[in-house]
């Protein structure tokens, strides 16, 4: 991709993708305020579209992102900015519609965070991580590590925060950072591909399935609910239309949640 001037996230959509890219190369797309109150605003905006079907994250320069600007750190409003950062990255997660994020080059801190909110992680070969709040002597916030042990299980939560160690690409796979890993020049075509299939499934479908997924995954699900929500689904518009379009061998037409 080529790369803007310094600026906040940018917004397009394409064919039901809503494409968030982050803009501040020469930074390493580190997140300052303006930043975190355009990336809400985003999400918020993406939330509330009914044609937006699917999310993607990516950046441009050689960095994904360096994560929160650690200058704001020794700042007045520290806990402020870095809350409403961690209410970002909620956000992320909380979207009812498939999420992506293409890791285009290392990343570092919060923005390990962002990244492991998507549904979906495609890292471009060579691309590194490193999450080092015990080097700063602070913490992290609840949900991130809430996040980190979901996402890849408490032994490598604590590797990762309690050492500091930067682990390569191959290792953010083995621990179930990265869904997948491809050249880098073959990223956003990669990343294109699976946001275009997803876009083609029932939004309706997606939606549901994702909420029980995290429900059961957590432990918060009801049992009748979710078999409800299956019965029901049989006999809806997006069934009828995708057993016809089955039958009559063509693609099926969705229409938007």
């Amino acid at each position: 991709m080529k790369s803007p001037s310094d600026g906040c996230p940018s917004f397009r959509l394409e064919g039901g993708v809503a494409w968030i890219t982050l803009n501040r190369p020469a930074r390493h797309n580190r997140f300052e305020a303006a930043d975190i109150a355009t990336m809400s605003s985003i999400l918020s905006d993406a939330a509330a579209r009914r044609e937006v079907r699917v999310v993607v994250i990516t950046a441009h320069g050689p960095s994904f992102s360096s994560g929160f600007d650690l200058t704001a750190l020794a700042g007045p409003d520290a806990a402020g900015l870095t809350s409403r950062f961690a209410e970002m990255c909620d956000h992320l997660e909380a979207l009812e519609v498939p999420t992506i994020c293409g890791l285009n080059g290392d990343v570092y801190g919060g923005a390990t965070d962002l990244a492991l909110a998507a549904d979906f992680r495609i890292g471009a070969e060579g691309c590194r991580l490193q999450m080092s709040p015990a080097r700063l002597g602070i913490e992290f916030y609840y949900s991130g590590l809430r996040r980190f042990v979901e996402r890849l299980g408490l032994v490598a939560a604590k590797r990762l925060f309690l050492t500091g160690e930067q682990i390569d690409t191959a290792t953010m796979q083995r621990i179930g950072f990265l869904d997948e890993i491809c050249a880098g020049e073959d990223l956003e075509a990669r990343l294109g591909a699976l946001a275009g299939s997803l876009a083609e499934r029932s939004p309706r479908s997606l939606r549901g399935l994702k909420q029980s997924l995290e429900a059961i995954h957590r432990g918060k699900a009801e049992p009748a609910f979710v078999n409800e929500r299956f019965i029901e689904s049989l006999s809806c518009a997006d069934a009828r239309e995708g057993l016809a379009a089955r039958s009559e061998g063509r693609p099926p037409n969705f229409a938007d949640a």
